[in-house]
């Protein structure tokens, strides 16, 4: 699916669409469900941030790039991505962040996610995109290769929890 004005993708159940500042309580909303959810696949903690002020939930939609998956309800954001820089590895983009709410996975709204993510990054120069997976979300990682990343070879520990080993895939953008 390829998005429309504005970056917006959508199919009939659910639209994507960049975030923007006036969305910190929506941010903030599907980001403390993820964090909830699947606590070992993000390197912050639910309880880490659930502790944040408004202000700083602002100033985060302010300077990410992220994307919001939306249900047909106003106000109902099921689904997350950001994209971005990666300090260890100059030079390349990143997906992070991703997350579908449960009631939602299954419906396609993660592809259109990742495609609006690897749209922002074809639109910034790139054509590759990254991300870390945890190994053990074994769900996130088959859902990473059918849509066509595939393993790097590199991996990480999290820095938050070393026991959790993430493992590097990127995807050709071209």
């Amino acid at each position: 699916m390829s998005p429309g004005a504005w970056g917006q993708v959508s199919s009939p159940a659910y639209s994507v669409r960049r975030g923007h500042v006036p969305d910190a309580r929506l941010l903030r909303a599907i980001r403390l469900e993820s964090l909830r959810d699947t606590p070992e696949a993000f390197g912050a903690t639910f309880e880490e941030a659930s502790t944040w002020s408004d202000d700083r939930w602002r100033t985060a939609a302010q300077q990410w790039t992220y994307y919001l998956g939306e249900g047909e309800g106003e106000g109902e954001v099921v689904g997350m991505v950001s994209g971005g820089f990666n300090d260890r590895s100059p030079g390349t983009l990143w997906m992070y962040g991703m997350y579908v709410s449960p009631t939602a996975r299954g419906t396609g709204l993660a592809s259109e996610l990742v495609e609006a993510v690897g749209q922002w990054a074809l639109g910034e120069g790139a054509s590759e995109l990254y991300l870390h997976v945890t190994e053990t979300v074994t769900r996130a990682r088959a859902f990473y290769e059918k849509v066509g990343f595939r393993l790097t070879g590199d991996a990480i520990t999290m820095s938050r929890d070393p026991s959790l080993r993430l493992v590097t895939m990127v995807k050709s953008l071209g």
